[in-house]
């Protein structure tokens, strides 16, 4: 099922995530306002459909602009990116997304606003559709580094919810039981928003792909007991060195995975590096409410005097990272040389 869509009558479609997997409903944005805050507000996530969805939401600002002075154009603009750009901190294909539809509209400035409109709408559209073509390239790059009969451990979702469609993470394991590699996964839960259990089961689920859904802190446990054969994740922010952030929770099980000898995977499109930081200490993690932590759904956990911190990210260092897998290949230490040779050529 589609992830987020242009509406031709000017809107966005988004499928809202928040509801699944009990209800599957698509909400349709008609201002960059509601884009930005279905963003903020989980409806739609992972690094690579925020991206999709930051692209719309620039398209949807240039539809929604009334007059005809390209000045006020301009400045009309730059609110749309700056409103976007406030949405999420660590993902960086929020703001890759926004910086490419950003220079786009510049380049095509001597033209007619309605000439803008129309290249803006096909920008965000071709970004959607590279980002479903990277992921499946991604999935077959990675079900290479798998062994037959493998059993794969996965975090949070990076699947086709997370992109605009196949997925990265879920991409690999896609493609490596289509490739009749992985004969299971385990899927973490994924404190405290779920996205392991809500998102990541249903998918494998829809696949008809074996899973089981394990808690955070039993992943240890099934390592020890050998029925662990890889492990696979995507990410939100990757740095130069190959320090990646991923969902809180992701730097635990690549420790675990390094302490039971089993090989830690990163799939992740190129857009996802971020070749402006040097390394994970520059990355900035997002703080999120004290709410989602204090409650499932609608039921408190917690006394109210408790303290709560909120990180939704975590940083793994690179030399936890077994590998790195792009659509451009697979990237190995010293991941500094590595992410280089994949890493876009300047126009």
């Amino acid at each position: 099922m589609d992830t987020v869509r242009w509406n031709n009558t000017g809107a966005v479609e988004l499928l809202d995530q928040t509801l699944l997997p009990h209800k599957i409903k698509y909400v349709k944005l008609t201002t960059v306002e509601s884009v930005a805050r279905s963003i903020e507000d989980m409806k739609v996530r992972g690094a690579p459909a925020i991206g999709v969805t930051a692209a719309m939401g620039v398209a949807l600002g240039a539809v929604k602009f009334t007059g005809t002075d390209k000045t006020k154009f301009n400045e009309y603009m730059e609110q749309v990116y700056n409103r976007l750009a406030r949405t999420r901190p660590t993902a960086v294909n929020l703001f890759w997304a926004i910086d490419r539809m950003k220079n786009l509209i510049a380049e095509n400035g001597g033209k007619s606003l309605d000439a803008i409109r129309k290249i803006a709408i096909a920008e965000a559209k071709k970004i959607l559709k590279e980002d479903i073509e990277s992921c499946k390239r991604i999935g077959d790059n990675g079900a290479r580094l798998l062994k037959k009969g493998s059993r794969v451990l996965t975090h949070c979702n990076a699947g086709g919810l997370a992109t605009a469609g196949y997925g990265t993470a879920l991409g690999v394991i896609r493609s490596g039981f289509n490739q009749k590699k992985i004969i299971h996964v385990y899927a973490d839960e994924t404190r405290p928003w779920l996205q392991g259990a809500r998102l990541t089961a249903f998918e494998l689920v829809e696949e008809g792909i074996p899973a089981t859904l394990i808690c955070d802190n039993m992943a240890a446990m099934l390592m020890a007991q050998g029925k662990i054969d890889a492990v696979v994740v995507g990410a939100d922010r990757i740095a130069a060195n190959g320090d990646t952030a991923n969902k809180i929770g992701t730097y635990g099980a690549a420790v675990l995975a390094r302490a039971h000898g089993i090989p830690f995977y990163v799939a992740a499109p190129v857009s996802t590096i971020d070749y402006a930081i040097k390394t994970g200490t520059e990355i900035k993690i997002e703080q999120r409410g004290e709410h989602e932590v204090r409650r499932i759904g609608n039921t408190v956990i917690c006394p109210a005097g408790v303290g709560v911190i909120n990180p939704a990210f975590d940083v793994t260092p690179a030399r936890l990272v077994t590998a790195i897998i792009t659509e451009k290949g697979v990237c190995k230490a010293p991941y500094k040389k590595s992410l280089a040779a994949v890493r876009p050529k300047v126009k």
